[in-house]
């Protein structure tokens, strides 16, 4: 049996924020905008240098998935906790990279 007439509509998900559809959404461009981003060297126990960045919003970012990319991007170990990154190893220039890419804008950035 065919129904004539019949019309199939697809529910398009809106975003609670902004109020655009989920494919438009601009909250996670404007929240990159926003943040200040420190890239910074710590060195821990036995002189081992680890690379922290701080200054990203935990609510907009999943950290722990960002910290995995940038992991494997750095080819490097780490870990995502307490609102940080954390990197073994000196990986400023690459993590700054890796964040200019990701859509962060460059004068957000700050490494030391």
């Amino acid at each position: 049996m065919k129904q004539e007439g019949a019309k199939n509509y697809v529910m398009v998900e809106i975003c609670p924020i902004c109020g655009l559809p989920k494919d438009l959404c601009i909250c996670g461009e404007i929240s990159k905008e926003q943040q200040k981003i420190l890239i910074r060297i710590e060195t821990r126990k036995f002189r081992k240098a680890m690379t922290v960045i701080e200054g990203m919003d935990g609510k907009d970012v999943d950290l722990k998935k960002l910290a995995q990319k940038m992991k494997n991007f750095c080819a490097c170990g780490g870990t995502a906790k307490n609102g940080q990154i954390l990197l073994q190893g000196d990986q400023r220039e690459k993590a700054y990279e890796f964040l200019v890419k990701m859509g962060y804008p460059e004068e957000n950035i700050e490494v030391q």
